[in-house]
């Protein structure tokens, strides 16, 4: 399939919306009540800090609703007003947050089921609204609701649609994508199926093992189980390795893909020599600016003198729990919820370990003076961090008043 040309095709459809639909003054209103917060602001007025009775806030510098989802949410607001009296549904959650998701539901807005790892497409009608959501959809997805005739509203964040152009330009070389993300992942799956040949990286570990073989060769079999849920159709290690090109999630953590990149340019320049380098290896940036800036944001704070940090997300949220990898490496008390109503009490929070599930944590509040370390992930609305940060509040006050 041509996909660039299937895009393009979709794109001339009168059913495809890639803009709003005239209502923004109305939404503006709309999404500022329900999710900025003047506690947020008055924090950013001063210098990021908060102090509190015994409790300083130290807020990272950059965090909370990026560009992207911002405008992906916006542009869900406006559909539900443009069409009042359609069914509409979204491909995914609209970003992975349960708040925001929540009230995309109250508005009447369906929701795709997953069953078995697949979505159920039958429940939607011909000329039914669909909404993609800002990590993209498929492109088999978008055929599908093309074909269907519904009214298509893409609100894929610009950074993943340039990820697509990049590994539409390997695709076209004849390059096989290396795309550093999870397998899994809804922007990870849109991605790889604009790729032509594609292997998904988790991490450092994994492309340590795909250079090796690049360089001294392997086990063919071995390869191929050890990412079988991770390649494209017919994928041959020995063929397939030798023209590469660099792609990435845009919500992984920006150094490890930064080293991947690094890594695969000296392996190729090894196997194939500096002068052969253009001829088997291509990269380009791809890092979201909004991750980055978080990311960075992150590494200033831990380097502060905190007591804990509290990064606030989606639990499937990727760029939430590389925040969260951050305070781990740094050895911090550290607790990554999705809402105020992760923290129980004084004595008890459920939080999401590092890789783990769900669990709930005692002791986790210190007594005395502490400092909190506090961010959130770029779909987290400023009032959710509100919550978070007045609960804390209140439970050292109890404290103290006890």
């Amino acid at each position: 399939m041509d996909t660039k040309a299937f895009k393009r095709s979709l794109q001339k459809s009168d059913n495809y919306h890639r803009k709003g639909f005239g209502h923004e003054a109305e939404v503006t209103s709309q999404l500022e009540s329900e999710y900025q917060s003047s506690l947020i602001e008055q924090i950013r007025a001063n210098n990021y800090r908060l102090q509190q009775g015994d409790v300083t806030i130290r807020l990272a510098e950059a965090f909370g609703f990026c560009w992207g989802v911002e405008r992906a949410v916006a542009m869900a607001y406006e559909t539900r007003t443009h069409f009042p009296n359609e069914q509409i549904w979204i491909t995914n959650e609209i970003i992975h947050n349960p708040s925001v998701n929540q009230r995309l539901r109250e508005m009447s807005v369906g929701f795709i089921a997953v069953e078995d790892g697949k979505k159920d497409f039958s429940v939607v009608g011909a000329g039914d609204v669909v909404i993609l959501p800002a990590f993209g959809a498929s492109v088999q997805e978008m055929q599908l609701l093309h074909e269907k005739d519904c009214k298509i509203v893409d609100t894929t964040c610009p950074w993943v649609s340039k990820v697509w152009n990049t590994v539409e330009k390997h695709k076209k070389k004849e390059y096989t994508s290396i795309i550093h993300g999870k397998y899994k992942h809804e922007e990870t799956v849109a991605t790889s199926s604009f790729a032509g040949k594609y292997l998904v990286v988790l991490n450092l570990q994994e492309a340590e093992y795909v250079a090796n073989y690049i360089i001294n060769g392997g086990n063919r079999d071995e390869f191929l189980d050890k990412f079988k849920n991770a390649i494209s159709a017919g994928f041959d290690p020995e063929r397939d390795l030798e023209r590469i090109g660099i792609a990435n999630q845009t919500t992984m953590l920006k150094t490890e893909t930064e080293q991947m990149g690094k890594l695969f340019e000296r392996t190729m320049m090894k196997k194939y020599g500096t002068s052969n380098l253009n001829d088997h290896f291509q990269s380009f940036n791809t890092i979201c600016d909004a991750t980055q800036e978080r990311q960075d944001a992150m590494l200033e704070l831990v380097e502060e003198k905190l007591d804990l940090m509290i990064v606030i997300g989606g639990f499937n949220s990727s760029n939430t729990t590389h925040l969260q990898e951050i305070a781990i490496e740094r050895q911090l008390p550290s607790y990554h919820i999705d809402s105020v109503n992760r923290i129980i009490s004084a004595d008890e929070i459920e939080h999401k370990p590092l890789h783990q599930e769900v669990e709930v944590a005692r002791n986790w509040l210190p007594s005395g003076s502490i400092v909190v370390g506090v961010t959130s992930g770029a779909s987290t609305p400023d009032k959710v961090v509100e919550d978070v940060i007045n609960k804390i509040f209140e439970l050292k006050a109890t404290a103290v008043a006890v």
